[in-house]
């Protein structure tokens, strides 16, 4: 019997601390704490595989090139998101091994420069939903659209923030190679969603300005990879209905029926728990053996062994 696999997403809790100044040390030692919590998982006997979202990194990456622009010619879009895989990857590297190590457990770490396939034609690039880069005031959010013309929304009652189009994942370029190392390694790979490409009539690809939805994107390697569980870590231990309400409602455990039934009574902010509710209902629809949990970072052991989190199932 082969050992259980499971496909972890990182938040951007995991990856930064929200309440200090962002810079690439706070960085790597909010994600050296957070890999302390993964290495449970693997030394546990999972085989796994880490996606991270990059919302906040891309968006500062974009906001330097576009400041710099006097001087050097701005990165595309797409070139930025392959710029925070790499970054993002590197930390999380470096976490893992020195969590590894302090366990006398010797495992390759890999990040993949990785690519995914979307639909040139999706509707989402003309309704961006996909927020990125900092939080800003009513006021800040507003000469932004005067004076850059971006497109900023209101995110989940935490602030103003950019949004960018976030077209649905179709294919993992680099599958394959993910598939090959599986096993023997912990590959970190569809970073920030993976960097957006349309397929061209000649078959080349090109990359598009996009983000793609980290929890979708894992969802789309999870079952590439025929993995048994889905986590989606959050800053929350349980998917809520009636989310910060007096009648809020804490989950343990949704069919996939009853998560539908609440994504379609508006219960789960678009650019918060709605997409993490969407790609676990679509990994515990694509077998009756497969499931997914949402839960905290800091409970990721106790929702293994169903004592914290949301599970969702058929």
């Amino acid at each position: 019997m082969r050992p259980k696999r499971v496909v972890i997403a990182l938040g951007g809790n995991a990856l930064e601390d929200k309440n200090l100044l962002s810079t690439a040390e706070s960085q790597l030692k909010v994600v050296e704490k957070t890999c302390e919590y993964i290495v449970d998982i693997i030394c546990s006997g999972y085989e796994t595989a880490i996606v991270h979202g990059n919302g906040p990194q891309v968006g500062r990456i974009l906001l330097a090139s576009e400041a710099a622009n006097n001087v050097t010619p701005a990165m595309p879009f797409d070139v930025c998101g392959a710029m925070s895989q790499g970054y993002i990857g590197y930390h999380i590297q470096q976490g893992l091994k020195h969590a590894l190590a302090k366990r006398n457990k010797t495992m390759p770490v890999v990040s993949l420069v990785t690519q995914v396939v979307v639909d040139k034609n999706d509707k989402a690039f003309q309704n961006p939903t996909k927020p990125i880069g900092p939080f800003y005031t009513e006021e800040e959010a507003e000469n932004l659209v005067e004076e850059k013309g971006y497109t900023i929304k209101e995110d989940a009652g935490r602030g103003y923030r950019r949004v960018v189009p976030s077209p649905m994942p179709i294919r993992i370029v680099e599958i394959d190679t993910v598939k090959k190392l599986w096993g023997n390694t912990v590959s970190i790979a569809c970073g920030g969603g993976g960097i957006p490409v349309i397929e061209k009539e000649d078959g080349s690809l090109e990359g598009v300005a996009a983000v793609i939805d980290k929890d979708l994107a894992a969802e789309r390697l999870a079952e590439d990879v025929h993995a048994d569980i889905l986590m989606i870590l959050t800053e929350v231990d349980k998917v809520s209905i009636n989310y910060k309400k007096p009648n809020q409602k804490d989950l343990s455990h949704l069919t996939v029926e009853e998560a539908v039934k609440y994504m379609e009574e508006g219960h789960f902010a678009p650019g918060s728990m709605l997409p993490k509710v969407i790609a676990s209902v679509n990994f515990a629809k694509s077998s009756p053996r497969r499931k997914a949990i949402i839960t905290s970072l800091y409970k990721v052991s106790d929702a293994l062994a169903g004592k914290s989190g949301t599970v969702i199932e058929c």
